[in-house]
């Protein structure tokens, strides 16, 4: 099955997946340095909560539940009404907030360009170095395996 996205929503969910694994860092810096003021107020106060990771026997086989996660959400709202949504694995309050703030602030057209320029084109450039660094890493290690003509197979 096959899913069409708006092109607006696409856009969102590829910006929320970028916030969702960006570092502390990497979303404080830009918002500190861009929206010091920015006046987000929390709707709903980061809280941590966990949820059931799921897999599949083979990638697509019987589903079973493979374990649990830590998973910290917030949601803020700007001045302008924009709400965010901030998702992020592990514990972290401030992240998430952070994560809800970038939200609403690439929600906002007179601050959509800067976030993709000043937050989520480095956070992407990371990700794809990252990958980048795993599959060296990883072609590094690859065996070409061959056969070798056994000694009674030779006459």
């Amino acid at each position: 099955m096959t899913e069409t996205l708006h092109p607006e929503l696409a856009a969102r969910r590829r910006a929320m997946g970028l916030m969702a694994r960006a570092t502390e860092a990497e979303l404080d810096a830009p918002i500190a340095a861009l929206w010091p003021d920015h006046g987000a107020r929390d709707l709903k106060p980061a809280e941590i909560g966990l949820v059931m990771l799921r897999g599949r026997t083979g990638g697509d086989g019987a589903p079973f539940n493979l374990g649990e996660a830590s998973i910290t959400r917030a949601v803020v709202e700007l001045p302008g009404g924009e709400r965010g949504f901030g998702h992020v694995l592990g514990r972290s309050k401030r992240r998430a907030r952070l994560a809800a703030i970038a939200d609403a602030l690439w929600q906002a057209p007179a601050s959509r360009a800067s976030v993709e320029a000043a937050l989520l084109a480095p956070v992407a450039a990371r990700l794809a170095a990252d990958k980048a660094r795993i599959a060296s890493e990883t072609a590094a290690t690859r065996v070409d395996f061959f056969t070798l003509v056994r000694g009674e197979d030779a006459r």
